[in-house]
């Protein structure tokens, strides 16, 4: 069987901030940023691995966090390897 890579594009640029796909994502590969965007928020990314951190590479491209997105800031893509 295959293996379902994911991964997610944000336009930072339109993220408010909510947090809300932080809180959607099962695999926890998402945080707010301490930077901020041209309006002034704090946007959502993929973070980076560390020793607390999950990596993001456990991505499994479920797309919880574009569904629940209310500025559809947030792409989804799969990869099967």
């Amino acid at each position: 069987m295959a293996k379902i890579k994911g991964t997610v594009v944000i336009d930072t640029e339109e993220c408010k901030g909510c947090g809300l796909c932080i809180g959607a994502c099962p695999q926890h590969v998402l945080e707010l940023s301490n930077d901020v965007n041209n309006k002034g928020y704090h946007f959502s990314f993929m973070k980076n691995p560390d020793k607390f951190m999950k990596d993001p590479d456990e991505c499994i491209g479920c797309s919880n966090c574009a569904t629940v997105c209310p500025d559809a800031c947030i792409s989804v893509y799969r990869l099967k390897i």
